[in-house]
């Protein structure tokens, strides 16, 4: 399962309390104090890895706490301080604050460290406060609290490029095609339920592309998947316009892209500033004649804009070997 966003409740681990307590040895009736100080309390820290790709660990734990330090002891003996706690978050998860969801942090890349809580402090033993005028101090401090803290855990993909379209565009079977990842696939509209990575490798060199789920009128809205799903557009470097140029797509090629454009731009405007590449599916359907005609406006398009346009089958294979070097081509012209 593939999951996003949680609201989690993060809760560092409480001080020690500090010891009251005397020297009892058999020759010294008067001893001193030597109550010992509390042990900190366990922090929480939160580490950004690829190899985490969803936030599905956090699911059903709405309260995370770390271990409370131990109390001080006599012969000035300290507690032990409480563990710390390390948890990992796929690279891309941003951090806001609940309810009104303000950034507080981004882990944009891989192994970032943020420490969430703090751990409380120890508090001190009747050691402490001996002095000339006080040589049995029957005091001693609590340990404080540990930090805690509320906050929405959002999961942006980071992918080199995502893969934009409508429903049932053949994206999860271009993804199947140039890369390992094995999405569920079938001909019927919003197949793709939650995004899925991929790596496309050429030689030594390697990217990831993302499959987002199939965007519709209105997306930006809320409409089908809606937001849900288009956040995850953002860190992507480049857009891979999947359009169906069958006769059995609802739209004309051009007609297509215009839509997704426009519901990327109505989403987050700046979106469309990402390197854009187009390709023209199921081309196995189709005559060659059929598809220069159906593929005429879209093309004077792409020339005027510089995007490069490529015609394939993903079922079929067709030229997907051509598409995976101009994505190549595009990340080392970066």
């Amino acid at each position: 399962m593939f999951k996003d966003r949680a609201v989690v409740t993060f809760i560092a681990g409480k001080g020690g309390d500090g010891c009251i307590s005397f020297r009892r040895e058999k020759y010294l009736p008067k001893g001193g104090p030597n109550g010992g100080d509390g042990g900190k309390g366990g922090d929480i820290l939160l580490i950004s890895k690829k190899k985490v790709n969803s936030l599905i660990d956090f699911k059903g734990k709405h309260i995370i706490k770390s271990e409370n330090g131990k109390n001080g002891s006599g012969s000035n003996k300290t507690g032990k301080s409480g563990e710390d706690m390390i948890i990992f978050v796929p690279a891309g998860t941003i951090i806001k604050t609940f309810p009104d969801e303000k950034l507080i942090f981004d882990f944009d890349r891989e192994n970032i460290e943020f420490l969430i809580t703090k751990g409380g402090k120890g508090g001190a033993g009747n050691s402490r406060y001996k002095s000339s005028v006080n040589r049995a101090p029957r005091i001693a401090k609590s340990g404080t609290a540990g930090e805690a803290i509320k906050v929405i855990l959002e999961l942006k993909l980071i992918a080199f490029a995502g893969l934009v379209g409508l429903p049932n565009a053949g994206k999860s079977t271009l993804i199947s095609m140039i890369s390992g990842a094995k999405p569920k696939i079938a001909d019927y509209p919003f197949t793709t339920l939650s995004p899925n990575l991929g790596v496309v490798y050429s030689g030594h060199d390697s990217l990831v592309v993302a499959d987002i789920p199939g965007i519709i009128e209105g997306a930006h809205k809320g409409e089908g998947m809606g937001l849900n799903f288009l956040k995850h557009i953002e860190r992507n470097r480049v857009l891979l316009f999947v359009i169906d140029i069958s006769d059995a797509a609802l739209f004309s090629p051009m007609e297509t892209f215009l839509m997704l454009k426009k519901e990327l731009e109505h989403y987050k405007s700046r979106i469309l500033k990402k390197k854009i590449l187009i390709a023209a599916n199921k081309t196995d359907l189709l005559s060659e004649a059929e598809i220069d005609k159906r593929l005429s406006e879209l093309m004077d398009y792409c020339k005027k804009k510089r995007i490069d346009l490529i015609k394939i089958s993903a079922v079929k294979g067709d030229n997907l070997n051509l598409l995976k070097n101009s994505l190549f081509k595009l990340l080392h012209d970066e």
